[in-house]
């Protein structure tokens, strides 16, 4: 499995939570439990949950409205792990984690609609924490001089990034991902991400049409590059290389 940075710190994710036992905890404030209940709790199936956002509804505002993110965070999201949850009941899938879904089901057919809840779950958890109301002043040393070794510096790699989410066509993403020493920009379509590609994913950019419609309309390069210049969340970029 690909390990990314978002797995160890920046959030505890839907593919790790299970809220039984909060629940188990919260009946048994002392701690008390009885070996039917453990019984039951270790055989319950794992619900994936939405994480909470890393920060206010109106934190990226004016570049993201609070609307445009409340919006796409409580109805869109949350849809993903919802639509996931009910595909799973049952299933012999049931127990993996969201980056498990994704590397066992993409490509097969047969698990499409799973692949593309899991994926997309995945995916805008992600996209929030490549975001910040706080960017830094300087991209991390180890990342910049990893942005100038493949695109010259780092004007070149928002260039490159955003003639990729703009030139995607339809519904997709762009990403900064590490191919072993090297960086790149890919695009995928849909609910696509790097992770079965065995790509390390570093940053990414949500350029369906929900992530920005209310306040760019059809403006999608306006998005892209007031993201880019205002948004970018370069510490964790930097965490998730690793290095």
């Amino acid at each position: 499995m690909l390990a990314t940075h978002i797995d160890k710190e920046a959030f505890m994710t839907a593919s790790n939570s299970r809220p039984e036992a909060a629940r188990a905890q919260a009946r048994h404030p002392e701690g008390e439990s009885t070996a039917a209940q453990g019984e039951e709790e270790a055989q319950a199936p794992r619900q994936h949950v939405l994480p909470p956002l890393p920060y206010s509804v109106n934190a990226l505002e004016p570049v993201i409205s609070a609307k445009t993110l409340t919006f796409h965070y409580e109805k869109h999201h949350k849809g993903y792990v919802d639509k996931l949850n009910t595909l799973l009941a049952g299933s012999s899938l049931a127990d993996l984690s969201l980056e498990e879904l994704i590397l066992h089901t993409a490509g097969k057919p047969q698990n499409a609609e799973i692949f593309n809840n899991a994926a997309q779950a995945w995916n805008h958890t992600f996209y929030w924490h490549c975001l910040t109301p706080q960017v830094a002043g300087d991209v991390p040393p180890a990342l910049g001089r990893k942005l100038r070794e493949s695109f010259g510096d780092v004007a070149g790699f928002k260039r490159e990034f955003a003639q990729a989410a703009v030139s995607q066509f339809g519904s997709g993403w762009a990403w900064l991902v590490a191919d072993g020493p090297a960086l790149r920009v890919i695009k995928t379509p849909n609910g696509d991400d790097p992770l079965p590609q065995h790509l390390r994913p570093l940053l990414t950019l949500d350029v369906w049409e929900h992530a920005y419609y209310l306040d760019y309309q059809n403006r999608r390069a306006d998005y892209v590059q007031a993201v880019l210049d205002r948004l970018i969340n370069w510490e964790f970029a930097a965490a998730n290389l690793g290095e």
